[in-house]
């Protein structure tokens, strides 16, 4: 390998999270400043939440439900 030319690796550099989480990890930084972590990903807490603003679901069931009905209809009709 030449020398100099590789950036200085730093075998705990410190990695802060926002929810106030440290961790030591081998980087060419030294202090490392993330937004989430293993430690408040909602994925690995439990605290997984589904976002529905829109309210599709909503609108997909009842799209659902009123071709049921019309389904039913249709059926009956076509029995009598």
């Amino acid at each position: 390998m030449k020398k100099d030319i590789h950036p200085k690796y730093f075998d705990k550099a410190k990695t802060t999270c926002v929810c106030g989480a440290t961790y030591n990890f081998g980087s060419t930084k030294e202090t490392i400043n993330v937004e989430i972590c293993g430690n408040c990903h909602p994925f690995y807490t439990g605290n997984e939440k589904v976002l529905d603003t829109a309210g599709r679901v909503e609108k997909f069931k009842a799209r659902k439900a009123a071709g049921a009905t019309k389904a039913a209809t249709k059926k009956a009709k076509s029995a009598k």
